[in-house]
């Protein structure tokens, strides 16, 4: 064997690791990887008329473990890097509006996150743009971050990650808005090749030639979302794979506008398959193509493991997908009449729609029941079911 065919094994098998790592191992085991929090964390107060008037000064002053309780209002310029483990960010009093005004830590976002597990919750973040164009309301350069409740607007990309194998993201009720800049190389949330990304209750929209939701990470969970393009975008794809992994999509309502500047809803796998587990389970998703010539609702790239289509509705274009290697069941073509107020991008079923009834059960992977538990909440956000799914797409009441 020469040197360079051992070296490929060992990449392969490190790719491999990772992906083990990241689909086996429970969330507390993995939590238990990154350094033990602080005995005593402190609670920083931040805020105009406190001693630590910006965010900058507290990104100094912050120590592993404490938490950062953020008056509401403006901050216009006030960017910061945050190393530190185990930190906690949160919005008192009402929304926190981070301003960037021309400003960038490190040339890249409004904030740039390197410590593991850090979160941040009632953040705004807007008018990040730096002069190579690629920047970030957040920069996730490593380590682990989780957002709630968090929005993205007029920024050249919303949250932009590194490659890196051990990075995690976890995104609920947030929203990703409109992306200022127009090439098609800006997403409004664009992860790299990272461990784990999970995306629940968030709402996507207005994408200008990039995709709304773009992932490269081994291994996706995007529950019960709103990617929908509305009236005056020109989003590319709503959702990408491009490098495949395991890619479990439930629960969500993905619209294509009028304005697409590519005909393709989804696309997995279009910039080929590396080492790894590459499966894309479709699951519950209201598809709906607006595109006045007809788009295609998915894309995959020959060479994925598994494909799976379940008790999913198309609405637009009456070629659905379809392929001899596929399985697909419960799946329905239904026209906008079925749902209770369309032309607002309200995909809720009316009470007589036809389909209602028709799901079938949908498995499992990994011992995760693919069943909705909850749903798309308007504007963002989740409401957990309270009886057992029954219909297709994405909701289940009223």
């Amino acid at each position: 064997m020469d040197d360079k065919t051992a070296h490929t094994i060992w990449l392969q098998k490190r790719h491999s690791l990772q992906l083990a790592l990241a689909l086996l191992l429970p969330q507390r085991l993995l939590a238990q990887q990154s350094p033990p929090p602080p005995a005593k964390g402190q609670l920083l107060k931040v805020g105009p008329r406190r001693a630590l008037r910006t965010l900058a000064a507290a990104a100094k002053a912050a120590k592993d473990g404490d938490v950062l309780e953020v008056d509401a209002g403006d901050y216009p310029g006030d960017v910061a890097v945050w190393p530190q483990n185990h930190l906690r960010l949160k919005a008192v009093g009402g929304r926190v509006r981070m301003l960037a005004q021309g400003a960038a830590a490190q040339g890249k976002a409004i904030f740039v996150t390197l410590g593991r597990d850090i979160g941040i919750e009632g953040f705004d973040f807007s008018g990040a743009q730096v002069p190579d164009q690629n920047g970030a309301g957040i920069r996730l350069e490593a380590g682990s971050l989780s957002l709630r409740d968090c929005t993205f607007t007029d920024n050249e990309n919303g949250v932009l990650t590194s490659n890196d194998g051990q990075l995690r993201l976890e995104i609920e009720d947030c929203e990703f808005g409109t992306i200022v800049r127009r090439n098609g190389k800006n997403h409004n949330l664009y992860v790299g090749a990272i461990a784990y990304l999970r995306v629940v209750g968030s709402y996507f929209h207005h994408g200008q030639s990039g995709h709304l939701l773009k992932s490269r990470a081994a291994v996706n969970h995007i529950f019960y979302n709103r990617l929908t393009d509305e009236l005056g975008g020109r989003a590319s794809y709503e959702l990408e794979f491009p490098n495949g992994g395991l890619a479990l999509v439930l629960g969500n309502v993905i619209q294509q506008s009028a304005g697409t500047e590519n005909p393709h809803l989804i696309a997995f796998g279009t910039e080929g398959y590396g080492p790894g587990r590459h499966e894309l389970h479709l699951v519950n998703n209201t598809l709906v193509d607006q595109r006045p010539s007809g788009g295609v609702y998915l894309r995959v790239k020959p060479g994925a493991a598994k494909v799976r289509l379940i008790n999913n509705l198309w609405v637009g274009n009456p070629k659905i997908p379809a392929s001899p290697e596929w399985e697909q069941a419960g799946n329905f073509l239904v026209d906008l009449d079925s749902f209770v107020l369309p032309m607002r991008d309200n995909y809720l079923l009316k009470p007589g729609a036809r389909v209602r009834g028709r799901a079938v059960d949908p498995g499992e992977v990994d011992g995760l029941k693919l069943r909705p538990m909850q749903q798309f909440l308007y504007p963002r956000g989740t409401l957990k079911l309270t009886t057992q799914a029954i219909n297709p797409g994405a909701f289940q009441f009223p």
